[in-house]
């Protein structure tokens, strides 16, 4: 029976407490931005990107951005298709998500992995578990630096890995750690003949965010490992040996960093802490002009007229005008005297 050996650390539990402590400022900040769109775009591209790049995709940031816009990318077929599913698989836990699933299935993993490479594997191949014995070699001196469980194994340590999971008690762990749980085991059991890293990575995804580490999606844990591809493997290969204290140490560090990044996102909007009291509970959705303008109050400490040509250089004073009345009919910022010397300062 699966039952995983690891002890939570100081190191782990502080970095829990940093995502707590983001998911909070996130969940309760009271101003967002109208394009959070373009937050969660970015994410996807990031994730997209680093999520098949620290598995050889040859494809740059900005060519992976230019395949998610439906532009004509030059490169190996393989790569644009990778990016493609990703994008494709990314939509898919999000859409499970939303539904609130209750049980992570055999039948959900695979459908996850005949997202991720579709058009990639033969059809006898995607979403099946594989058929033959694979290791995994050093990729500089060619050694094996693993040997994954049997075929004939992996039917079996998938239905109790997938038990694990459900099962009631399962609850008392935190999410963050199952979702690192999650995450190595499926890569240690290797059950599909590719794609495992990015079935593990995205399936750790969907444990946060059934979790309640929804944050938006604004966060992408896939650059984190990436940054240091070194290093992810080898903390995922340290941790087959059956402890993963060392593992859900880098795990929880990585995605500490990641939610922090959002956080400081937000936080430049929302440096108020007493605004949403006086909102009256509600968050304010801004447009960017509109941001920029508080961002600039807060650094400056008020703004006047005379200042917009600084701010927009190509907007008429009269949008941005329009923009400022807007922001002091909802009581985010006010005008101090009446002349052209007014300014506007926060509430």
């Amino acid at each position: 029976m699966f039952n995983p050996t690891f002890n939570i650390t100081n190191k782990t539990l502080n970095n829990i407490s940093k995502i707590e402590a983001a998911e909070e400022v996130i969940r309760h900040s009271p101003l967002l931005p109208l394009w959070e769109k373009q937050f969660k775009e970015d994410a996807i591209i990031r994730s997209a990107y680093h999520g098949t790049h620290i598995e050889g995709n040859m494809l740059k940031q900005d060519e992976a951005k230019d395949v998610l816009l439906g532009k004509d990318v030059l490169g190996r077929p393989r790569d644009i298709q990778e990016i493609i599913n990703y994008r494709k698989v990314i939509e898919l836990i999000d859409e499970e998500a939303q539904k609130k699933i209750d049980k992570i299935t055999e039948q959900l993993i695979k459908k996850l992995h005949r997202t991720i490479t579709s058009k990639i594997l033969n059809l006898e191949q995607t979403g099946e578990y594989r058929l033959k014995q694979v290791v995994i070699r050093n990729s500089s001196n060619g050694e094996i630096t693993f040997k994954p469980p049997t075929p004939m194994e992996v039917p079996f340590l998938m239905r109790e890995f997938v038990y694990w999971i459900n099962k009631e008690n399962a609850d008392e762990i935190h999410p963050v750690l199952r979702a690192g749980i999650v995450h190595h085991e499926l890569v240690r059991i290797h059950p599909f003949i590719d794609g495992n890293g990015r079935v593990a990575r995205v399936l750790a995804s969907l444990i946060l965010l059934l979790g309640g580490y929804d944050i938006r999606r604004f966060f992408s844990l896939e650059e984190y490992y990436d940054r240091d591809a070194v290093v992810y493997y080898e903390h995922l290969g340290k941790a087959t040996a059956g402890d993963l204290t060392s593992w859900l140490e880098y795990f929880t560090y990585g995605a500490a960093i990641e939610f922090t990044k959002t956080k400081e996102k937000i936080l430049k909007l929302s440096k108020d802490v007493k605004l949403k009291e006086r909102m009256g509970g509600k968050q304010i959705f801004l447009t960017e002009r509109q941001i920029k303008i508080i961002e600039y109050i807060q650094e400056v400490g008020y703004l006047q007229n005379k200042s917009f040509s600084t701010l927009f250089a190509d907007i008429s004073e009269d949008s941005v005008l329009r923009d400022v009345q807007d922001l002091i009919k909802k009581g985010i910022i006010k005008k101090v005297g009446s002349t052209k010397s007014a300014r506007y300062v926060t509430v």
